[in-house]
């Protein structure tokens, strides 16, 4: 908790950023996930906020909603829910994994969503060289559960030399050189 909870509020503020950036007209844009335009992928972070903040108080699984355009506020919520040391013990009822490994994907699904936001928007993207490490060793731990599960896709070949961050993309399956 003492190193990832800063990093998940830092990833999180970076994100709110992103989506206070975007521009009414950009809301149809094509983004790197290619299930969502930039209006689905703000509303699957508002439910990715949600979601964290339920499974940090111990509870369910929720359904994934309509963008509504509050995911600063919601934000705010998941990052007072993992506040909580008893956030970060044992295993989720919702989900059957331990509360260490939800943190790492909140962490990658604010790093990851963020560069997609951005690069898709035409936004600065910076990342810290301690969140692109501990999302590149996160991914490369979970990346054949998440690829079985459909949250990674097929790893994207990236230089060895490349950015921590772009190396951390390609192994949970993003393009560092995707375009628009």
């Amino acid at each position: 908790m003492d190193e990832m909870m800063p990093q998940m509020a830092r990833a999180a503020h970076r994100t709110a950023d992103l989506v206070e950036g975007v521009r009414e007209e950009q809301l149809s844009l094509p983004t790197p996930c290619a299930e969502f335009d930039v209006r689905a992928l703000i509303g699957h972070l508002e439910w990715v906020a949600s979601l964290f903040e339920s499974l940090a108080g111990g509870g369910p699984m929720i359904p994934q909603a309509e963008y509504t355009g509050d995911f600063r506020p919601r934000a705010e919520r998941m990052l007072a829910a993992w506040q909580r040391p008893e956030a970060w013990e044992g295993v989720s009822p919702g989900m059957g994994l331990p509360m260490t490994t939800l943190a790492g994907m909140c962490l990658c699904d604010m790093i990851a969503h963020g560069w997609d936001l951005a690069v898709a928007t035409g936004q600065p993207y910076e990342v810290g060289e301690d969140e692109a490490a501990r999302l590149l060793e996160f991914g490369e731990g979970m990346a054949p559960t998440g690829r079985k599960m459909g949250a990674f896709g097929e790893e994207v070949a990236v230089s060895g030399d490349a950015p921590v961050l772009h190396r951390a993309l390609g192994v949970i399956g993003r393009d560092p050189a995707w375009k628009p």
